[in-house]
Protein backbone atom coordinates (compact mmCIF):
# COMPACT_ATOMS: atom_id res chain seq x y z
CA UNK A 1 0.00 0.00 0.00
CA UNK A 2 1.42 3.50 -1.27
CA UNK A 3 2.30 5.88 1.97
CA UNK A 4 0.08 8.66 1.84
CA UNK A 5 1.56 11.92 0.94
CA UNK A 6 0.12 15.10 2.89
CA UNK A 7 -0.32 18.39 0.14
CA UNK A 8 1.76 21.39 0.90
CA UNK A 9 -1.38 23.02 2.17
CA UNK A 10 -2.06 20.93 4.64
CA UNK A 11 1.46 20.92 6.41
CA UNK A 12 1.07 24.76 6.42
CA UNK A 13 -2.36 24.60 7.86
CA UNK A 14 -1.13 22.03 10.55
CA UNK A 15 1.53 24.43 11.53
CA UNK A 16 -0.18 27.24 11.96
CA UNK A 17 -3.62 25.91 13.72
CA UNK A 18 0.25 24.09 16.01
CA UNK A 19 0.97 27.48 16.78
CA UNK A 20 -2.31 28.75 17.74
CA UNK A 21 -2.30 25.63 20.15
CA UNK A 22 0.82 26.34 21.18
CA UNK A 23 -0.08 30.24 22.03
CA UNK A 24 -3.68 28.66 23.89
CA UNK A 25 -1.72 25.64 25.89
CA UNK A 26 1.75 27.29 26.68
CA UNK A 27 1.28 30.84 27.13
CA UNK A 28 -0.93 30.40 30.28
CA UNK A 29 1.44 28.44 32.07
CA UNK A 30 4.18 31.57 31.28
CA UNK A 31 1.93 33.65 32.50
CA UNK A 32 0.82 32.36 35.68
CA UNK A 33 -1.90 33.57 37.78
CA UNK A 34 -1.28 37.15 35.70
CA UNK A 35 -4.96 36.80 34.26
CA UNK A 36 -7.03 39.54 35.81
CA UNK A 37 -4.30 41.71 37.25
CA UNK A 38 -4.75 45.46 36.27
CA UNK A 39 -1.95 47.01 34.37
CA UNK A 40 -2.90 49.70 33.52
CA UNK A 41 -6.00 52.56 32.30
CA UNK A 42 -9.10 52.53 30.10
CA UNK A 43 -7.98 51.40 27.27
CA UNK A 44 -4.23 51.97 26.96
CA UNK A 45 -2.52 51.77 23.56
CA UNK A 46 -0.02 49.02 23.16
CA UNK A 47 3.15 49.81 24.82
CA UNK A 48 6.48 47.81 26.22
CA UNK A 49 4.36 47.03 29.21
CA UNK A 50 1.02 46.03 27.61
CA UNK A 51 2.14 44.11 24.04
CA UNK A 52 -1.58 44.50 23.09
CA UNK A 53 -3.11 47.48 25.34
CA UNK A 54 -5.69 47.41 28.22
CA UNK A 55 -8.62 46.61 28.00
CA UNK A 56 -11.91 48.99 29.75
CA UNK A 57 -10.78 47.25 33.03
CA UNK A 58 -7.14 47.76 32.95
CA UNK A 59 -6.64 44.39 32.12
CA UNK A 60 -3.28 43.04 29.31
CA UNK A 61 -5.25 42.33 26.76
CA UNK A 62 -2.56 40.04 25.63
CA UNK A 63 -2.67 38.05 28.66
CA UNK A 64 -6.86 37.49 28.15
CA UNK A 65 -5.80 36.65 24.66
CA UNK A 66 -3.63 34.19 25.53
CA UNK A 67 -6.30 32.58 28.03
CA UNK A 68 -9.16 32.81 25.81
CA UNK A 69 -7.69 31.21 23.22
CA UNK A 70 -7.50 28.24 25.73
CA UNK A 71 -10.59 28.01 26.94
CA UNK A 72 -12.37 28.45 22.88
CA UNK A 73 -10.09 25.52 22.01
CA UNK A 74 -11.27 23.41 24.66
CA UNK A 75 -14.69 23.95 24.23
CA UNK A 76 -13.95 23.32 20.68
CA UNK A 77 -12.43 19.95 21.09
CA UNK A 78 -14.64 19.06 23.70
CA UNK A 79 -17.93 19.67 21.83
CA UNK A 80 -16.19 18.41 18.75
CA UNK A 81 -15.42 14.73 20.15
CA UNK A 82 -19.11 14.38 21.58
CA UNK A 83 -20.84 15.96 18.87
CA UNK A 84 -19.25 13.56 16.20
CA UNK A 85 -19.39 10.85 18.82
CA UNK A 86 -22.95 11.28 18.96
CA UNK A 87 -23.28 11.73 15.55
CA UNK A 88 -21.58 8.53 14.80
CA UNK A 89 -22.87 6.11 17.11
CA UNK A 90 -26.45 7.34 15.14
CA UNK A 91 -25.01 7.28 12.11
CA UNK A 92 -23.89 3.71 12.22
CA UNK A 93 -27.05 2.63 13.84
CA UNK A 94 -29.59 3.93 11.74
CA UNK A 95 -27.44 2.65 8.63
CA UNK A 96 -26.63 -0.60 9.95
CA UNK A 97 -30.20 -1.92 11.01
CA UNK A 98 -32.18 -0.15 8.42
CA UNK A 99 -36.55 -0.68 8.72
CA UNK A 100 -37.99 1.10 11.60
CA UNK A 101 -34.40 1.67 13.61
CA UNK A 102 -33.53 3.61 10.65
CA UNK A 103 -36.69 5.83 10.71
CA UNK A 104 -36.60 6.45 14.68
CA UNK A 105 -33.14 7.80 15.05
CA UNK A 106 -33.41 9.83 11.47
CA UNK A 107 -36.88 10.99 12.56
CA UNK A 108 -34.85 12.27 15.58
CA UNK A 109 -32.22 13.26 13.44
CA UNK A 110 -34.55 15.51 11.52
CA UNK A 111 -36.60 16.92 14.24
CA UNK A 112 -33.12 18.41 15.87
CA UNK A 113 -32.18 19.81 12.34
CA UNK A 114 -35.58 21.69 11.53
CA UNK A 115 -35.20 23.66 14.77
CA UNK A 116 -32.51 26.47 14.12
CA UNK A 117 -29.52 25.93 16.19
CA UNK A 118 -28.88 28.86 17.58
CA UNK A 119 -32.60 29.30 19.04
CA UNK A 120 -31.72 26.14 21.22
CA UNK A 121 -27.79 27.33 22.27
CA UNK A 122 -29.31 30.51 23.35
CA UNK A 123 -32.24 28.99 25.62
CA UNK A 124 -30.33 26.31 26.92
CA UNK A 125 -27.56 28.56 27.86
CA UNK A 126 -30.39 31.32 29.94
CA UNK A 127 -31.55 28.19 31.50
CA UNK A 128 -28.40 27.57 32.95
CA UNK A 129 -27.45 29.72 35.93
CA UNK A 130 -23.78 28.91 35.86
CA UNK A 131 -21.84 28.07 32.32
CA UNK A 132 -18.57 25.97 32.97
CA UNK A 133 -16.35 25.38 30.21
CA UNK A 134 -17.45 21.92 29.98
CA UNK A 135 -21.33 22.75 29.98
CA UNK A 136 -20.64 25.17 27.62
CA UNK A 137 -19.20 22.56 25.22
CA UNK A 138 -22.08 19.88 25.87
CA UNK A 139 -24.36 22.38 24.99
CA UNK A 140 -23.08 22.83 21.83
CA UNK A 141 -22.50 19.36 21.21
CA UNK A 142 -26.24 19.27 21.36
CA UNK A 143 -26.90 21.00 18.76
CA UNK A 144 -24.16 20.04 16.21
CA UNK A 145 -24.75 15.98 16.07
CA UNK A 146 -27.15 15.96 13.24
CA UNK A 147 -25.64 16.99 10.26
CA UNK A 148 -22.74 14.00 11.28
CA UNK A 149 -25.74 11.76 11.91
CA UNK A 150 -26.92 11.72 8.40
CA UNK A 151 -23.88 11.63 6.50
CA UNK A 152 -22.30 8.55 8.43
CA UNK A 153 -25.93 6.80 7.83
CA UNK A 154 -25.82 7.33 4.29
CA UNK A 155 -22.00 5.82 4.03
CA UNK A 156 -22.82 3.16 6.59
CA UNK A 157 -25.99 1.79 3.88
CA UNK A 158 -23.07 1.56 1.53
CA UNK A 159 -20.91 -0.43 3.42
CA UNK A 160 -23.64 -2.99 5.17
CA UNK A 161 -23.92 -4.93 1.96
CA UNK A 162 -20.60 -6.12 1.21
CA UNK A 163 -19.78 -9.48 1.57
CA UNK A 164 -17.29 -9.05 4.36
CA UNK A 165 -20.14 -8.22 6.63
CA UNK A 166 -22.06 -11.21 5.51
CA UNK A 167 -19.17 -13.18 6.59
CA UNK A 168 -18.66 -11.53 9.94
CA UNK A 169 -22.34 -12.64 10.49
CA UNK A 170 -22.34 -16.00 9.68
CA UNK A 171 -19.64 -16.24 12.07
CA UNK A 172 -21.02 -15.14 14.62
CA UNK A 173 -20.48 -11.75 14.93
CA UNK A 174 -22.07 -9.28 17.13
CA UNK A 175 -23.62 -6.03 16.10
CA UNK A 176 -21.34 -3.71 17.93
CA UNK A 177 -18.11 -6.25 17.07
CA UNK A 178 -19.23 -5.81 12.91
CA UNK A 179 -19.76 -1.87 13.22
CA UNK A 180 -16.61 -1.45 15.09
CA UNK A 181 -14.45 -3.40 13.64
CA UNK A 182 -15.84 -4.50 9.94
CA UNK A 183 -17.86 -1.01 9.21
CA UNK A 184 -16.32 1.71 11.24
CA UNK A 185 -12.78 1.04 9.51
CA UNK A 186 -14.47 2.48 5.90
CA UNK A 187 -15.83 5.71 7.43
CA UNK A 188 -12.78 6.81 9.15
CA UNK A 189 -11.71 9.50 6.67
CA UNK A 190 -14.83 11.13 6.82
CA UNK A 191 -15.35 11.21 10.78
CA UNK A 192 -11.80 12.55 10.73
CA UNK A 193 -12.88 14.98 8.60
CA UNK A 194 -16.46 15.81 10.12
CA UNK A 195 -14.58 15.93 13.60
CA UNK A 196 -12.09 18.70 12.34
CA UNK A 197 -15.42 20.93 11.14
CA UNK A 198 -17.09 20.17 14.75
CA UNK A 199 -14.40 21.36 16.31
CA UNK A 200 -14.23 24.67 13.74
CA UNK A 201 -18.18 25.12 14.33
CA UNK A 202 -18.18 24.90 18.12
CA UNK A 203 -15.27 27.59 18.44
CA UNK A 204 -16.89 29.97 16.71
CA UNK A 205 -20.61 29.06 18.42
CA UNK A 206 -19.38 29.53 21.48
CA UNK A 207 -17.85 32.84 20.24
CA UNK A 208 -21.67 34.18 19.55
CA UNK A 209 -22.90 33.18 22.61
CA UNK A 210 -20.28 34.64 24.74
CA UNK A 211 -20.73 37.71 22.33
CA UNK A 212 -24.36 37.81 23.59
CA UNK A 213 -23.04 37.63 27.05
CA UNK A 214 -23.95 33.63 27.07
CA UNK A 215 -20.46 32.67 27.31
CA UNK A 216 -18.78 30.65 30.04
CA UNK A 217 -19.32 32.41 33.71
CA UNK A 218 -15.97 31.33 35.59
CA UNK A 219 -13.44 32.42 32.48
CA UNK A 220 -12.17 34.30 29.64
CA UNK A 221 -12.78 33.18 26.02
CA UNK A 222 -12.30 34.98 22.52
CA UNK A 223 -15.88 34.90 22.53
CA UNK A 224 -16.02 37.01 25.43
CA UNK A 225 -13.33 39.26 24.90
CA UNK A 226 -15.27 41.04 22.20
CA UNK A 227 -18.23 40.84 24.60
CA UNK A 228 -16.16 43.14 26.91
CA UNK A 229 -15.41 45.11 23.68
CA UNK A 230 -19.21 45.98 22.49
CA UNK A 231 -19.82 46.84 25.92
CA UNK A 232 -16.96 48.66 26.67
CA UNK A 233 -17.85 51.20 23.70
CA UNK A 234 -14.63 50.50 21.92
CA UNK A 235 -15.59 50.95 18.54
CA UNK A 236 -16.70 54.08 19.71
CA UNK A 237 -13.27 55.30 21.39
CA UNK A 238 -11.29 53.83 18.75
CA UNK A 239 -9.27 51.52 20.74
CA UNK A 240 -8.81 48.81 17.80
CA UNK A 241 -6.93 47.30 20.21
CA UNK A 242 -9.58 45.49 22.31
CA UNK A 243 -11.74 43.74 19.75
CA UNK A 244 -9.10 43.27 16.92
CA UNK A 245 -7.03 40.88 18.24
CA UNK A 246 -9.75 38.06 19.35
CA UNK A 247 -11.19 38.82 16.51
CA UNK A 248 -8.07 38.02 14.09
CA UNK A 249 -7.43 34.94 16.18
CA UNK A 250 -10.97 33.81 15.46
CA UNK A 251 -10.66 34.36 11.87
CA UNK A 252 -7.16 32.27 11.68
CA UNK A 253 -8.53 29.30 13.66
CA UNK A 254 -11.77 29.08 11.47
CA UNK A 255 -9.58 29.10 8.49
CA UNK A 256 -6.58 27.07 9.15
CA UNK A 257 -9.24 24.27 10.48
CA UNK A 258 -11.31 24.73 7.05
CA UNK A 259 -7.82 24.48 5.00
CA UNK A 260 -6.96 21.32 7.11
CA UNK A 261 -10.15 19.54 6.28
CA UNK A 262 -10.15 20.72 2.17
CA UNK A 263 -6.23 18.96 2.33
CA UNK A 264 -7.65 15.97 4.22
CA UNK A 265 -10.42 15.64 1.48
CA UNK A 266 -7.77 15.43 -0.79
CA UNK A 267 -5.69 12.92 0.95
CA UNK A 268 -8.58 10.28 1.03
CA UNK A 269 -10.45 10.97 -1.89
CA UNK A 270 -7.95 9.65 -4.58
CA UNK A 271 -10.18 11.86 -7.30
CA UNK A 272 -8.96 15.10 -6.09
CA UNK A 273 -5.33 14.56 -5.43
CA UNK A 274 -3.11 15.94 -7.66
CA UNK A 275 -0.38 15.38 -10.14
CA UNK A 276 -0.01 12.60 -12.71
CA UNK A 277 -0.87 8.87 -12.06
CA UNK A 278 0.15 5.80 -13.92
CA UNK A 279 -2.47 4.33 -16.01
CA UNK A 280 -3.94 0.92 -14.98
CA UNK A 281 -3.18 1.81 -11.50
CA UNK A 282 -5.91 2.19 -8.85
CA UNK A 283 -6.63 2.91 -4.93
CA UNK A 284 -6.86 -0.79 -3.68
CA UNK A 285 -8.28 -2.07 -0.95
CA UNK A 286 -7.69 -4.82 0.83
CA UNK A 287 -10.70 -6.62 0.93
CA UNK A 288 -12.50 -5.87 -2.38
CA UNK A 289 -9.53 -4.88 -4.77
CA UNK A 290 -11.45 -2.11 -6.06
CA UNK A 291 -10.63 1.28 -6.16
CA UNK A 292 -12.60 3.35 -2.64
CA UNK A 293 -13.49 6.98 -2.10
CA UNK A 294 -14.05 8.45 0.94
CA UNK A 295 -17.70 6.86 1.13
CA UNK A 296 -16.60 3.47 0.80
CA UNK A 297 -18.21 2.59 -2.40
CA UNK A 298 -16.94 1.65 -5.95
CA UNK A 299 -17.27 5.11 -8.06
CA UNK A 300 -19.77 6.54 -5.84
CA UNK A 301 -20.43 10.51 -4.94
CA UNK A 302 -19.46 12.11 -1.80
Amino acid sequence: MRMVRFTPRFWISLAVFSVVVAFGVFGPMVAGDKLGEGVGGLYDPPSAQAWLGTDDLGHDIFTNLMFGTRTSLVIGFVAGAFATVIGVVVGLLAGYHGGRVEEALMGVTNVALAIPAIVVLILLSVALDFRSIVTMALVIAITSWPWTARAVRAQTSSVRTREHLDVARLSGAGTWNILLWDVLPYLMSYICMAFVLQISSAILAEAGLSLLGLGPSDSVSLGIMLNWALVGESLRTGAWWAFVPPTVLLTLIAFTLLMLQSSLDQVFNPRLRGGRRRPGLASLTPQTGVGLDVRGEEGGER
